[in-house]
C-alpha cells in the first residue's frame, strides 16, 4: 500500500475529530440541527488549523444520506464519493489558479444548475483572497442572492485582502492557533497507533516548531520518523530540526544567579559549533525568561508551554528572581535582539550582551528600601547624636573666647561652674547641657552666647541666623531674656520662633527661656565689670559683615554670596 502522509491519513472526517476549533464545530452542528444554514461561509485563520477540512466536513454533512447526531456517517454513497473526490455536487476551486473574471463568470453561470445527487451544490473556494478586484465585483450579486440549493464556503489566511463587500455577505468564522498541549496529545495518539516510541520532550520540540499549525506538526512528525525510525529521541530531533536545546537557556539563567561569567563563552561556543542561529537563540532566551516571569508572578507553570521535565525546573526559580529583576532582564534582551539583527559579528555581540546580563546588579523595590530605612532608624538616631556631640563640645569650648580681651581671659582660671579644661569633649558637652536652672545667670548666658548662636545658625541659618548674630543681650528676668535688635522685622521673626527658641535654650542652657524683644539699638545692661568690657568695647566684632543689613548677611554667610560695587 502506498505511503500516505500523516496530515492526509489522519485528516478529520467528523466535526468531533477536529481539534482546537470547538467554538466553530459546535456552531455549525447547531446550525444544521436548527435548520439555520447560511448561503455563504467565510473561514479565516492561520495555516494548517483546519479551515479546508472543516469546509469538507460541512459539505459532507449537508449531503449525507444517513447523518448521525448531525455528523456525516462516512458510509453512504454521498459520503464515499465526497471523500474520494468524485462527487459532482462538491466543487473545490483554488482561488490562486482561478482568480480572473472569466473563471468567475463561468462559476456564476454554473450556479443556476441543480445538484445531481445531493441536496446541496456546494462551492469551496480556497485562498479566496487571491481573486482580483474585478472578480470580486462580478461575484457580488450571485453571492448575495444565490439559488436555494447553492452554498459557498470560502477559506483564506489573509482576511484583510478580502473586500468588506464580500465579508458582509458571509458568516465569518475565525479559526485560532492550536495550543501546544493539544498538538502534543494528538501526535502522541498518532504515534501510539503507528507503534512509534516517542517521549514528551520530543513531542514538545515538534509542537513548538509547528507554532500552532497542526499540519506543520504532522509534517515534522513524518520527517522525524523517516530519520529516526520507530524510536525517537529528543537530542536527535533537535539536531535534525536545527533547534536550540532548552538546556542552553537554563545554563544562562543559572549563570545569572551564580554570576558565572565563564558560562557565557561555553554557551556561545556550543551554539557556534552546532550551527545554531544566534537570533533564534536570543528569541528562545527571551521566551525562557518570560516563562520564569510567569512562574514568579503566578506561582505555577500553567502558562508555560514546555515539556513536563522542565516545569519542575521553572518552579525552582520562584524565590530566586524578583519581578523587578525579570523585567530589567527582558528589557535588556529585547534591546539586544534588535541590535543583533544589524551586527556583523553576532557571536561577539551575544558574548558581550550575556556578560553584561550576568553583571547586572539586583534591583530593590521601594518597599525594600523603606524596610531597610525603618530598620536603620535607631542606628541613624544614635549616629546623629554622635555627630552632634563633638560639635556642641566644640562650641562649648569656644564660649570662653566671648569676652573682648581674649588674651587675659586665656590666663584666667576656668570658672568653677564650667567644665574643667582637662575633661573630654563628651564630658564637656554633658556638663554644658545638664546645667540646672538655678545655676544659670545672665553672666553664664553671655559667656555661652556665641556657641548658642552658632547652633541656631546651623539649624535655622536662613530664618534666624541674620538676626541672632546682631542681638544685644540686656538682662535676664526669670525665664524672660530681654534682648534688643535694630530691625523691627527681626522682632517679628523671633516672635514667630518662640517655640523653637524655648526648646533650644532648654537643650543648650538647661533652662527654657522666652526672648522678650525690644527695638531701637539699646545697649546691654552690664552684670559686672567683666561683662561690661565686652559690649562697651569700641572694637568692632570679628565678623566684618556686622554692619550689613541682616538679609545681606544671610546671603553672604549662608548662600556664599559676594558684595560688589
Amino acid at each position: 500500500m502506498a505511503f500516505v502522509v500523516t496530515a492526509r491519513k489522519w485528516r478529520p472526517q467528523k466535526f468531533s475529530e477536529v481539534v482546537g476549533q470547538e467554538h466553530i464545530t459546535a456552531t455549525l452542528k447547531n446550525a444544521i440541527k436548527n435548520n439555520r444554514i447560511a448561503h455563504a461561509y467565510l473561514f479565516t485563520g492561520p495555516r494548517g488549523v483546519g479551515k479546508t477540512t472543516t469546509a469538507r466536513i460541512l459539505a459532507k454533512t449537508m449531503n449525507c444520506l444517513n447523518p448521525k447526531d448531525f455528523e456525516p456517517c462516512n458510509e453512504c454513497e454521498m459520503c464515499t464519493s465526497i471523500q474520494n473526490g468524485q462527487s459532482m455536487d462538491i466543487i473545490e476551486i483554488d482561488g490562486a489558479s482561478n482568480r480572473g473574471i472569466d473563471e468567475i463568470r463561468t462559476l456564476r453561470d454554473s450556479v443556476k444548475y441543480a445538484p445531481t445527487k445531493g441536496k446541496y451544490k456546494i462551492y469551496i473556494i480556497d485562498e479566496v483572497h487571491m481573486l482580483t478586484k474585478e472578480s470580486f465585483n462580478a461575484f457580488l450579486k450571485t453571492l448575495e442572492e444565490p439559488p436555494a440549493h447553492t452554498i459557498f464556503i470560502f477559506a483564506t489566511t489573509d482576511i484583510h485582502k478580502v473586500p468588506l463587500t464580500i465579508i458582509s455577505r458571509c458568516q465569518r468564522f475565525d479559526f485560532r492557533r492550536i495550543q501546544l498541549d493539544t498538538i502534543k496529545a494528538l501526535l502522541a495518539k498518532i504515534a501510539k497507533e503507528e507503534k512509534i516510541d516517542i517521549d514528551d520532550k520530543t513531542l514538545t520540540i515538534i509542537a513548538k516548531k509547528a507554532d500552532g499549525a497542526l499540519r506543520d506538526a504532522e509534517s515534522f512528525f513524518d520527517q522525524v520518523v523517516s530519520f529516526c525510525g520507530d524510536k525517537i529521541d529528543s537530542e536527535t530531533v533537535s539536531k535534525m530540526l536545527n533547534l536550540v536545546d532548552d538546556e542552553i537557556y537554563f545554563l544562562i539563567s543559572d549563570a545569572v544567579l551564580e554570576r558565572n561569567f565563564k558560562a557565557v563563552f561555553n554557551v556561545t561556543e556550543k551554539i557556534y559549533e552546532n550551527g545554531w542561529n544566534f537570533i533564534d537563540f536570543t528569541d528562545g532566551l527571551i521566551e525562557h525568561f518570560r516563562n520564569i516571569m510567569t512562574v514568579v508572578l503566578s506561582q505555577n507553570t500553567s502558562l508555560v508551554e514546555t515539556a513536563d521535565v522542565y516545569r519542575t525546573r521553572y518552579m525552582d526559580y520562584i524565590d530566586k528572581f524578583s519581578e523587578g529583576d525579570i523585567l530589567r532582564i527582558l528589557n535588556f534582551l529585547n534591546k539586544t535582539q534588535q541590535e543583533l539583527r544589524y551586527t556583523q559579528n553576532q557571536k561577539l555581540k551575544v558574548e558581550i550582551s550575556l556578560t553584561q546580563l550576568i553583571g547586572l546588579e539586583r534591583s530593590s523595590t521601594i518597599s525594600d528600601v523603606l524596610e531597610k530605612l525603618n530598620g536603620m532608624k535607631d542606628t541613624g538616631a544614635a549616629s546623629r547624636d554622635i555627630r552632634e556631640q563633638p560639635q556642641s563640645s566644640y562650641q562649648t569650648q569656644q564660649t570662653y573666647s566671648v569676652p573682648a580681651k581674649p588674651q587675659p581671659e586665656r590666663t584666667k582660671p576656668a570658672p568653677s561652674k564650667s567644665a574643667p579644661q582637662t575633661s573630654s569633649p563628651r564630658t564637656a558637652s554633658i556638663n554644658n547641657f545638664s546645667t540646672a536652672p538655678g545655676d544659670i545667670d545672665f553672666n553664664s548666658i553671655v559667656q555661652k552666647w556665641e556657641g548658642f548662636v552658632n547652633e541656631v545658625k546651623s539649624e535655622k541659618g536662613l530664618i534666624l541666623g541674620p538676626f541672632m548674630q546682631n542681638i544685644k543681650l540686656l538682662k535676664l528676668e526669670g525665664n524672660n531674656l530681654i534682648i534688643a535688635v535694630d530691625d523691627s522685622h527681626g522682632k517679628e521673626i523671633i516672635d514667630h520662633q518662640q517655640d523653637y527658641i524655648a526648646a533650644k535654650t532648654h537643650e543648650y542652657f538647661g533652662k527654657k527661656m522666652k526672648f522678650t524683644v525690644k527695638t531701637g539699638g539699646m545697649r546691654p545692661r552690664p552684670a559686672n565689670d567683666e561683662v561690661q568690657e565686652g559690649p562697651k568695647s569700641p572694637t568692632p566684632q570679628p565678623k566684618k559683615d556686622d554692619s550689613h543689613d541682616p538679609y545681606i548677611n544671610a546671603i553672604i554667610n549662608e548662600l556664599g554670596g559676594e558684595e560688589i560695587g
